[in-house]
């Protein structure tokens, strides 16, 4: 066995070019958006940006290679991706959320549906959207309880399938005008089949019987938008249910392991800005006092522990990707448990930064307003830590047969 963390290469230099397109185009968008009212107006103003992503190529790293795109492992994806949300979180949330609409049609999609609604997103210019449609309101922790959790439905008629229900937080649900996105994929459950197993279906628009209700004002994340969508008989062919009925939880689990590493990353990301500007101030800031901060123990000590919990966060993350990438997408501990530690961690990061600096930290001359505001949503979402993330994997180490060292082994726990 080998344990090597250094990068490759390719790695050093695919790291150093998304920092440089976030300083170029990311860094800007808080100016973008400041001053405009609602989330509709703040999405909207993020469109140019969202399509230098898509020339810059990272739409079709979205998609796998026997498709067309670029797609490479999840361990690159995350070394890149820590660099990508410096500056602004919610256009890379649209484009990571436009990955997790595709990522069921990649993994569990048949060659004819993986042409017929990949194909549109394998492009370097425009701003086609996605968005997986799985949350509802109420909660969405028990989705797979019989009898319970996902309520939307799909029933056949001949050649149609009909879908009814109502979806919360659906990122990129809103489209760019209230139109929706170029594709849902939508979990629901199949009232025709016994039990009503929970399944994936394909939504192209134009679709008849989609409406969207007011998009939540959120606290950060502040131009990604995450509305209620309602589908009222809308019609698709049968042709668009990904694999077989009752294959939606299994689909599921790997697209949630996918993402969440990814959120991993963001995490990172925002420790590290976190980082870098109390360093800084405690550097050149005295405090009206003889010598700059650093130099007391208290700072010292507590950028140190700031230091090791990101370090440790990084790690864990790279792990988890590295982990999912050698069980070809079927490990599902590590990646959630990268989820859950580095997401809140982050949250007490910032935090222990802003109490380093003190009330400078709660202007706005400094990033920290954003970065809490940010880090907040990251336990919340792709998955709430407490109620879906947790639950996954306590019901992995009650099973029979659970070995607590199958993910630092990479086996496929």
């Amino acid at each position: 066995m080998s344990v090597d963390f250094t990068l490759t290469t390719d790695q050093l230099e695919a790291r150093e070019a998304t920092r440089r397109f976030a300083q170029d185009h990311l860094a800007g968008v808080e100016d973008l958006i400041s001053g405009l009212e609602t989330p509709e107006e703040r999405l909207l103003a993020t469109r140019p940006v969202y399509e230098e992503l898509v020339k810059a190529g990272f739409l079709q790293g979205m998609i796998p290679e026997r498709d067309g795109g670029t797609m490479g492992t999840l361990l690159d994806m995350v070394i890149t991706g820590e660099e990508l949300s410096t500056g602004d979180v919610s256009v890379t949330c649209s484009l990571f959320s436009t990955g997790l609409g595709l990522y069921p049609i990649g993994i569990a999609g048949n060659d004819e549906q993986r042409h017929r609604f990949l194909t549109p997103f394998l492009v370097d210019s425009g701003t086609p959207m996605a968005s997986l449609a799985f949350s509802e309101a109420g909660g969405s922790a028990n989705f797979d309880e019989e009898g319970a959790g996902i309520r939307t439905t799909a029933h056949r008629e001949g050649n149609e399938w009909v879908i009814n229900g109502d979806k919360a937080f659906t990122t990129n649900g809103y489209g760019w005008h209230g139109e929706g996105p170029d594709l849902f994929t939508v979990a629901c459950r199949i009232e025709d089949e016994p039990n009503r197993p929970i399944s994936l279906i394909v939504v192209p628009r134009p679709t008849a019987g989609l409406s969207f209700g007011a998009s939540l004002d959120t606290i950060g994340h502040r131009a990604c938008l995450s509305p209620r969508v309602s589908f009222r008989d809308v019609r698709v062919p049968v042709e668009n249910l990904i694999g077989q009925p009752g294959d939606g939880p299994s689909i599921l689990d790997r697209t949630f392991a996918w993402s969440g590493v990814t959120v991993g990353a963001e995490a990172l990301c925002i420790m590290d800005q976190a980082l870098d500007t109390a360093l800084e101030f405690a550097k050149t800031d005295r405090r009206n006092g003889s010598v700059p901060i650093i130099e007391h123990q208290n700072v010292g000590y507590m950028l140190t522990d700031i230091k090791m919990r990101l370090e440790a966060c990084r790690y864990l993350v790279w792990k988890a990707a590295h982990a999912f990438d050698e069980s070809a997408g079927t490990a599902l501990e590590l990646p959630n448990i990268a989820k859950v530690f580095a997401s809140e961690t982050a949250v007490q990061v910032v935090y222990d930064a802003m109490r380093l600096v003190g009330v400078e930290s709660y202007a706005t001359e400094l990033p920290f307003g954003r970065l809490i505001q940010d880090a907040l949503a990251l336990p919340l979402y792709d998955g709430g830590n407490l109620g879906l993330r947790r639950r996954l994997l306590h019901s992995m180490m009650a099973a029979d047969g659970y070995d607590p060292r199958a993910g630092v082994e990479c086996h496929s726990a």
